[in-house]
């Protein structure tokens, strides 16, 4: 597939979002690595594989749009190192396209999504939710309890209900609702693919519930985005309040919902 090429070397003094969901393409294919920055309890984060996908696919050639919405399913973990990426059209229509893309390392699919990307023209608007009500990100502290590599790629700040995992479980399941004011440790302005990683960037619902931290990981996640790169750079922020709730916790698996809002109380 002929397309444009985008390579951020490990030496470059780009943000280290950036350098770590960077994709390259050598004229015959594209290539991610990961980061050890990013590295989560198996493998990498999949926040940062997620906005490694999305960036290969909003560097093709054809591409017509911005994301609508993006389904990522992990499928094992990726493991340190190179992995190669295969962007795929499946189908455009006058106002979609629908997209497919893997990640392989040793000829295994490690991870694959789907995207439809969308030219999105001005029709008639309502957004009938309402952002709720909590302190604002400077009057938050920053979240300092829980230390790993890729937590530490972020900033927390828990307006209310701060987690604190040291002690012993909890003897009875605690609520999985929480607030969270998230963005990159390192000051950036966020666009699409930042959302596409802080979107996984929740600590896990059972972590909340159970009060301890336990080794898992994403299967499935879907991103909506409910705005174009346009509007996003009109209005540039630097974190985003998120909130999170749960429905199921049944035979090893959970559910997760989650919200992103912006300061201005938009929901992304």
């Amino acid at each position: 597939m002929d397309a444009k090429v985008e390579a951020v070397s490990a030496n470059s003094t780009a943000h280290p979002f950036d350098v770590a969901t960077a994709a390259t393409f050598d004229g015959t294919r594209w290539q991610g690595a990961t980061s050890d920055g990013y590295h989560a309890f198996v493998g990498q984060f999949g926040g940062a594989t997620a906005a490694t996908l999305l960036r290969t696919l909003m560097r093709q050639k054809e591409i017509a749009g911005d994301p609508l919405a993006f389904t990522v399913n992990f499928c094992a973990p990726i493991a340190p190192g190179g992995f190669d990426l295969t962007p795929r059209l499946i189908k455009a229509t006058r106002s979609t396209q629908h997209w497919s893309i893997e990640a392989t390392q040793a000829g295994e699919v490690a991870a694959f999504a789907t995207a439809v990307f969308a030219q999105r023209r001005e029709t008639w608007t309502h957004r009938p939710t309402a952002m709720p009500a909590v302190k604002s990100l400077t009057e938050t502290p920053v979240y300092t309890r829980v230390a790993a590599p890729w937590i530490e790629q972020f900033e927390f700040r828990f307006p209310e209900d701060e987690p604190n995992f040291s002690g012993a479980a909890f003897a009875e399941p605690a609520s999985a609702h929480t607030k969270v004011w998230i963005g990159h440790a390192v000051p950036r302005t966020l666009d699409l693919l930042s959302l596409s990683a802080i979107a996984d960037a929740f600590f896990a619902r059972i972590f909340h519930v159970r009060g301890e931290l336990l080794p898992i990981g994403t299967v499935s996640m879907t991103t909506y985005f409910h705005v174009d790169a346009a509007e996003l750079a009109a209005e540039p922020i630097t974190a985003v309040l998120g909130v999170a709730d749960a429905n199921v916790f049944h035979k090893s698996f959970s559910d997760q919902t989650g919200e992103l809002w912006s300061p201005s109380e938009r929901l992304l």
